[in-house]
């Protein structure tokens, strides 16, 4: 199986495949959006990969983070989840709002994700919460973001899409204050720089 990979981004496809070269091959990778919305053509890139195996063919599932492609993998067991609306999940909320979600038995917030609805989103979470649970015992995850989901739908509000949102928020400085209004702006900086 193939778990990592590092190429050079030759093409970039809409609904967030890329084209990568890895030595002599050529390999067509899936990814979040938010992640191929920031590579462009030339870019080398390191992913942790996921491989799927089935009989009309094998596709490849790309993250930035052995994070990401757990909680890709953990989703894949949950009835009713395929390779497609998990990595559409992924592409909406980071590994840590989605576990967080799971674990304070928040289905709501799930809701909001495109594709799943009240069922779902229970399932994922009788799927899921004990395991992220005991995990988040040992590691703990960061503290809620409550500035950061207000910040998000400010801009969704403002009209942006949920991936240039989600984009936005992962592009903020590391530094940046917890004042919503701060952020909001430099989020807006941001997205008006592209």
């Amino acid at each position: 199986m193939i778990g990592w990979l590092r190429g050079v981004v030759m093409r970039k496809q809409e609904g967030g495949r890329l084209l990568l070269r890895v030595q002599d091959l050529g390999l067509w990778v899936h990814v979040p959006l938010p992640f191929w919305d920031g590579v462009r053509e030339g870019d080398t890139v390191e992913l942790h990969t996921h491989l799927i195996v089935r009989e009309d063919g094998w596709t490849l599932y790309g993250f930035s983070s052995p994070e990401e492609e757990a909680t890709f993998a953990a989703l894949l067991k949950v009835n009713g989840i395929g390779p497609r609306l998990a990595l559409g999940m992924l592409s909406f909320m980071t590994p840590e709002a989605l576990r967080r979600a799971v674990v304070e038995d928040r289905p709501e917030v799930l809701q909001r994700l495109p594709g799943v609805g009240k069922k779902t989103a229970r399932r994922i979470i009788l799927a899921l919460q004990d395991q992220w649970r005991r995990e988040t015992a040992e590691v703990p995850l960061p503290p809620h973001d409550d500035v950061n989901a207000e910040v998000f739908e400010a801009l969704v509000a403002l009209g942006y899409s949920v991936v240039e949102a989600q984009t936005a928020l992962q592009h903020l400085p590391p530094d940046a204050p917890a004042d919503v209004e701060e952020r909001l702006r430099l989020a807006l900086q941001y997205l008006g720089s592209r």
